[in-house]
């Protein structure tokens, strides 16, 4: 971080990938373009962190930094997540304003960064970018925006719908990130419950141009799952809800057969039905709790075990202190 104010201010922009051989090479370009073109007035570092990835992108990265000092690598010592491995490389952006996240597909573009960079010094400490319009399909599109908007609605903390981790952060923001100790942080939340002032920037999400995705659909689950439990009592709710509903449907079939077996007798023997709702009943109570309790315990399980966040295998181009 700089601290004479005669000095250009550095800009961090933090790149999590996995076999992305592709796309890391002209992701630097791109950012190496900005920062020779509209940012000439700004340094920056550009933290590439490289979830083991088996194909030749730790090569490339290696090639990279050693062509470029403001390249940074963190090698993995194996693939933890690309929420994790961002995570970690914010807490090593040195940066008077932090990048959060820049994908290495370049699907959030480029070209917003000097506008949010503009928007940082007239003084927002978080300027995030709206995914207004999605170069998908309509059913992603749609569970995606639901799914923005849930969250919204029932977080504890004010969080932006259609925004990810596409988000320009200041220094006072990214030192309070490092004070978090979260075994799955969800950063955007992260950003959301620190506050300070903040501002959107809207763009078009584009399609994936070079390779695959590598987050699959059980991927997406999980990193959705994680964000409603992180900052909201939806999921604990459902399962009461879930509990009660089976609870209530079972004392009506009660009342149902009761009155039947009343109106047709030998239908069945007596008590059966009465013992059959008896079992449902208290079956769906049990699942209420047993849900409740069981995500506040896996919660707690994940937390207090104090993994740590990633293991590194390689750090490349960072001074030797390491991050606090």
């Amino acid at each position: 971080m700089t601290t004479d104010a005669n000095q250009r201010k550095l800009i961090s922009i933090v790149t999590p990938c996995y076999n992305e051989a592709e796309n890391v090479e002209e992701c630097h370009r791109a950012i190496r373009e900005l920062f020779e073109g509209e940012l000439a007035a700004y340094d920056f570092e550009h933290i590439f962190c490289d979830n083991a990835s088996t194909d030749t992108t730790p090569e490339i990265l290696r090639r990279m930094a050693a062509a470029d000092r403001r390249v940074k690598v963190i090698l993995n010592a194996r693939n933890f997540g690309p929420f994790r491995s961002d995570f970690n490389g914010l807490l090593h952006a040195k940066g008077d304003a932090v990048l959060v996240l820049f994908a290495a597909d370049q699907q959030d573009p480029p070209e917003v960064l000097p506008e949010m960079v503009r928007r940082w010094q007239e003084g927002y400490e978080v300027v995030y970018g709206i995914r207004a319009n999605r170069e998908e399909g309509i059913v992603m599109r749609g569970v995606r925006k639901l799914y923005y908007r849930l969250v919204r609605k029932f977080a504890e903390v004010d969080i932006p719908v259609d925004a990810g981790e596409f988000q320009l952060i200041d220094r006072a923001v990214a030192d309070q990130l490092r004070r978090v100790d979260d075994y799955y942080p969800y950063i955007r939340g992260l950003i959301a419950s620190c506050g300070f002032r903040r501002t959107s920037i809207p763009y078009t999400w584009r399609a994936r141009r070079r390779g695959l995705s590598k987050n699959r659909l059980y991927h997406l689950f999980d990193q959705g799952l994680n964000g409603l439990i992180s900052f909201t009592n939806l999921p604990m709710r459902l399962c009461l809800l879930a509990g009660l509903i089976i609870a209530a449907l079972s004392a009506t079939a009660a009342v149902v057969n009761s009155v039947i077996n009343l109106m047709h007798r030998g239908i069945a023997p007596p008590g059966i039905p009465t013992l059959t709702a008896a079992v449902f009943f208290f079956g769906g109570v049990q699942l209420a709790f047993l849900g409740v309790l069981g995500e506040y315990i896996s919660a707690i399980h994940s937390q207090v075990r104090r993994r740590p966040l990633v293991v590194e295998r390689e750090l490349i181009n960072f001074d030797p202190e390491p991050p606090p």
